[in-house]
């Protein structure tokens, strides 16, 4: 609120002091005519205090409205931000992360872009105001003339912005194409150059570039538009209105002061009333980054804590899934249909079956990044739709197959397993996560910032991370999707130990495609189509001779006696 009323202060003595710019000429015009000696030495001050003073005003303006603007886009972005994480998976996975971060800067600058020339067009409003209030002190005959010529301006320009409007929607869904284009093509820069794909990238970025430059080119030819109507507006006003005072002069009806101030108003006005004019083209292309943005933040939610959800009982970690069903939205095929199995406290039940048998979706039922559409799944006898989401994941911790490092510290990267945690604790998790001897011996130790993705680590110590940071969480129900499957066989038997010590004494569900992490599990679920086909230890499923059989036979666990004998 003070940087607003600042604005309006600076804004209101900005307008009244141009106003003033008329009157000064008109008085030295008429006092040089009468021969009034004293305009020589009392029109350079007052003209030096009058810019200055506009000066002032103009500087504190400019600090206050710039201020006011960006706290808004900062607000903005904030809930922007606060809207993507906390959407519902499928939400937030529907665009790709470029798109989404296009939001945070071309969005963001076409609403600051708008916001700035709405808060500048009161300003020339107030000014406008302010000039013709002098022209109606010079001459209110010939201030009604121009008055009345200058509305005409609004139909075109009214016409322009609808469709400036609608081009600037296209150019920011191109700006996100491009983006996520560009992120993809980088992330993929080892693949691009082994399959010798860089010409096959270059078009595909040269066809994005040419749709980016013809969205952009479009909304500028449009804009376009503007300066020239406006133009010849104010130059058709300024004409007549020149034809008119001429005339009035010459027919004794007038001074030379009143014809030179009103001029001058009326060429002083022609700046703002400009500004005015593509303040409409702004506004439209800030609208149509506002309804992005907003369309992101208004998106309810549907996985929330449900009327009376209650915190998770304790216990120490069943989970039990019972004849769940789930099928993604647009999907012909359920991703898990009638899956029914239970996990015993300390239990280490793995779900193993081919590609796209539901054994990912599954897995993020438990933690409620999807919710049941049929069936429930249940932790120590809890609907997990029942209870609070904070008391819920609080209870699981989740490790995949690619382990997520922020671009921070080690000690960072474990701690936000368990914001609040001890230095001591934190050190204490990775030491048993076999982590504790290469994070000590980099450059910072526990304290060097790992770079973007954890660019400083190896694959096997960016799991290692990874488990540190589950093994602080402490949870009854451990997740883990995939934990060695990209690992080679010296990695896989370090991270193997540090699992051990993470599964003892919890609950685990995994997810693997490697024999060597599954075949001492306490249960196998092995899942088809979404459906448990077989149930069981190791031994027994090889006895039966099914689809578990076949897939340990097969390229599924082709590498494992290898990574077997790796862990002993």
């Amino acid at each position: 609120m003070p940087r607003i009323l600042a604005a309006l202060a600076c804004t209101l003595a900005l307008s009244a002091i141009t106003a003033l710019y008329p009157i000064v000429i008109q008085q030295a015009f008429d006092r040089f005519s009468r021969n009034d000696d004293s305009v020589v030495w009392l029109l350079p001050p007052v003209i030096i205090a009058v810019t200055t003073a506009r000066a002032a005003a103009l500087y504190g303006q400019q600090l206050a409205v710039h201020g006011t603007v960006l706290r808004v886009i900062e607000g903005l972005q904030r809930r922007l931000f606060a809207a993507f994480t906390r959407a519902d998976l499928a939400v937030a996975a529907q665009d790709a992360p470029a798109r989404n971060a296009a939001r945070f800067t071309t969005d963001a600058a076409a609403v600051r872009e708008a916001l700035s020339r709405a808060i500048q067009g009161i300003a020339n409003v107030l000014t406008i105001i302010g000039l013709v209030g002098s022209m109606l002190w010079l001459d209110w005959s010939l201030a009604l003339l121009a008055a009345l010529l200058y509305p005409l301006a609004a139909v075109p320009i009214l016409a322009i912005g609808k469709r400036i409007r609608r081009a600037s929607r296209g150019m920011q869904d191109r700006v996100g194409e491009t983006a996520a284009l560009l992120t993809e093509s980088f992330a993929a820069a080892r693949v691009v150059r082994a399959y010798r794909l860089e010409e096959a990238e270059e078009r595909r970025a040269g066809t994005a570039f040419a749709a980016l430059r013809g969205a952009l080119f479009r909304i500028a030819r449009t804009r376009a538009r503007l300066d020239p109507v406006l133009e010849v507006l104010g130059g058709l006003t300024v004409a007549l209105v020149l034809g008119f005072v001429g005339w009035r002069v010459t027919s004794g009806e007038g001074t030379i002061g009143q014809f030179t101030g009103f001029v001058a108003a009326l060429l002083i006005a022609a700046q703002p009333v400009r500004q005015l004019g593509s303040l409409n083209a702004a506004l439209q292309e800030g609208l149509a980054g506002l309804a992005r943005v907003f369309g992101v933040i208004d998106t309810p939610r549907r996985i929330t804590d449900a009327p009376g959800a209650v915190a998770l009982p304790a216990g120490r970690g069943r989970v039990e899934f019972d004849r769940v069903a789930f099928r993604y939205a647009g999907a012909p095929d359920a991703a898990v249909e009638d899956l029914t199995f239970v996990a015993e406290p300390g239990e280490t039940v793995a779900l193993v079956g081919p590609s796209g048998a539901g054994k990912s979706t599954a897995l993020a039922l438990v933690p409620r990044l999807y919710d049941a559409t049929a069936g429930a799944v249940r932790i120590d006898g809890a609907d997990v739709r029942g209870v609070t989401l904070a008391s819920l994941r609080d209870a699981i911790a989740y490790v995949g197959q690619d382990a997520v490092i922020f671009d921070d510290t080690a000690l960072a990267n474990i701690a936000c397993g368990r914001p609040g945690a001890t230095r001591e604790a934190v050190e204490a998790a990775a030491r048993a996560a076999q982590a504790h001897d290469f994070v000590a011996a980099l450059p910072g130790g526990y304290d060097t910032v790992l770079g973007s993705g954890g660019g400083r680590l190896s694959g096997g110590q960016r799991q290692r991370i990874a488990l540190a940071r589950a093994l602080l969480r402490d949870p009854r129900v451990l997740l883990l999707d995939e934990a060695t499957s990209a690992l080679d066989a010296e990695n896989e038997a370090l991270v193997q130990r540090a699992l051990a010590a993470l599964r003892r004494g919890r609950t685990t569900l995994v997810i693997a495609h490697r024999l060597a992490t599954v075949r001492d599990a306490d249960r196998i679920v092995v899942m088809e189509a979404g459906r448990v086909v077989q149930q069981g230890r190791h031994a027994a499923l090889m006895a039966m001779d099914g689809l578990y059989a076949r897939l340990v036979r097969t390229q599924a666990f082709a590498a494992e006696p290898q990574a077997a004998a790796a862990v002993g």
